[in-house]
């Protein structure tokens, strides 16, 4: 071989190999992100390191706000379980379909959970060939229709309703034919897919296990994975492993909540570290949150927010709110406007380059976190409570509370600057009656998008077991 053809054989080859790094570049920027939401229940916002907890370290969840960006004011659509999740999952405000009200757990409704009529998340990115999973709590509707295999997800593992009971000694129930009253399905066992399974671990440990499994399994291709850990959710249970962290604290609520917090937060560990063995964490969008502010009964601290789950006050709404992507967003952001769990769905569907078919409320809020796109993601935020006649808005720094007094019927109205009071403690007395006005106008104008509620809540149990006598009256499923 002489010299001259040894020269253009190494320059082929060199090229090639350039044309090559080429070609896994352009596929690489085309690759569609995979997509993880790990939603928690009732966790207090203080109840994060990355929110300044001096009581629980949670490095695994605080990587995700360090690694990515931490929300400073992060909002969840409604002050309660269901209502939240559905505007989570569906990217719009659930007053929109008459998801208002908390759904019951009854498996003969239809009309019990999420309309039909709404997509989820995984319904979306599954026509552009996302493989989809729910973990953990549904609490979207237990009728057939309305079980997540039925609503876009390839893949379930977990339970219907509103809570669960964390020991598997617990779970008692065989199936839901069993279920005789609103929390007898607290004790039901797991369901993967659609059978009844027999399961050993502590739930919230049960649940990080799956969804490492799923990641593990689907690392080749597109995945949308909706981890929804029912913890720190009462029952307030714990095992020995998790306890043993907080044996310092003395008050025993607390010292469960923070060991079911803990929990999950090495659950969370396990999934970034499986993402990182897989060589696919560049590319996964992770969003962490809890689907509303701590409740006043579990042990949870909502830190210098005022009010609880299930109230308009900053307690039950402004959650802990976090996302992680380093192949978009450089880590150690703190970013200040609003934005709202509505987003989520708008974000993980514009790079996916699908397109829902109903109109969304939230925004791809990734333009704005990178500085792209100026402004602010949200110019106003609504929320309702359609049974109370409460309603409030957050317009920039600016919110207007209206809460309806139950003995007078008369409203009383609060405006707070957030900026310079987040815990709502010194209300505008003299604001400008044409500011009052504006909200007002904002409120109306949103109201008329809306509809009256689909179903019968859990606050109205007992009126529905009136109007429904055969309700658990069901099939073994």
């Amino acid at each position: 071989m002489n010299a001259r053809f040894t020269i253009l054989l190494s320059s082929m080859f060199l090229l090639a190999g350039c044309l090559k790094t080429k070609t896994q570049t352009a596929k690489t920027e085309e690759e569609k992100p995979n997509v993880i939401v790990i939603l928690t229940d009732d966790q207090g916002y203080a109840d994060v390191s990355f929110n300044g907890s001096k009581e629980i370290k949670t490095p695994h969840i605080e990587r995700i706000a360090h690694e990515g960006v931490k929300f400073n004011n992060g909002y969840v659509t409604y002050a309660v379980c269901g209502p939240s999740r559905m505007g989570l999952i569906t990217g719009r405000y659930q007053d929109r379909f008459g998801g208002s009200r908390n759904p019951l757990f009854a498996p003969n409704d239809l009309s019990q959970g999420l309309p039909l009529s709404e997509e989820t998340i995984a319904t979306v990115l599954g026509r552009e060939g996302y493989k989809s999973i729910a973990l953990g709590k549904w609490h979207l509707g237990a009728h057939k229709a309305l079980r997540p295999l039925k609503r876009g997800f390839d893949e379930f593992y977990g339970f219907l309703t509103g809570g669960h009971k964390y020991f598997p000694e617990e779970w008692t129930l065989s199936d839901i034919s069993k279920v005789q009253s609103q929390f007898d399905a607290y004790n039901t066992k797991l369901l993967k897919n659609d059978t009844r399974v027999e399961e050993t671990e502590y739930l919230t440990d049960a649940l990080s296990r799956e969804a490492v499994d799923f990641i593990d399994r689907n690392a080749e291709t597109p995945f949308f994975m909706y981890l929804a850990y029912n913890a720190p959710h009462a029952p307030l249970q714990a095992t020995e492993k998790y306890l043993k962290r907080f044996a310092h604290i003395e008050d025993k609520k607390r010292r469960i909540y923070l060991a079911m917090v803990s929990a999950v937060d090495d659950g969370v560990g396990t999934i970034l570290a499986k993402l990182e063995e897989k060589g696919i964490d560049e590319n996964t969008i992770v969003f962490f949150l809890s689907d509303n502010g701590g409740a006043k009964s579990n042990g949870s601290s909502n830190g210098e927010l005022r009010g609880f789950k299930s109230n308009l006050y900053e307690g039950g709404i402004h959650v802990p709110f976090a996302m992680r992507w380093p192949k978009m967003i450089k880590g150690g952001k703190e970013y200040n406007p609003m934005v709202s769990s509505l987003d989520i769905m708008a974000t993980a569907v514009n790079y996916a380059k699908a397109t829902p078919k109903n109109d969304l409320d939230g925004v791809n809020i990734v333009p704005f976190i990178t500085g792209e796109e100026q402004g602010e993601p949200h110019q106003n935020l609504v929320w309702r409570k359609y049974d109370d006649g409460h309603f409030a808005i957050r317009s920039g720094h600016m919110k207007y509370l209206s809460l309806v007094d139950k003995k007078t019927g008369k409203a009383n109205v609060s405006v707070y600057d957030l900026k310079e009071d987040i815990s709502e403690q010194n209300a505008l007395e003299n604001k400008e009656e044409t500011v009052r006005k504006a909200f007002i106008n904002t409120f109306e104008e949103w109201k008329s998008q809306t509809t009256v509620p689909n179903f019968l809540g859990l606050r109205q149990n007992d009126e529905y077991n009136k109007l429904h006598p055969n309700r658990f009256k069901t099939e073994v499923y």
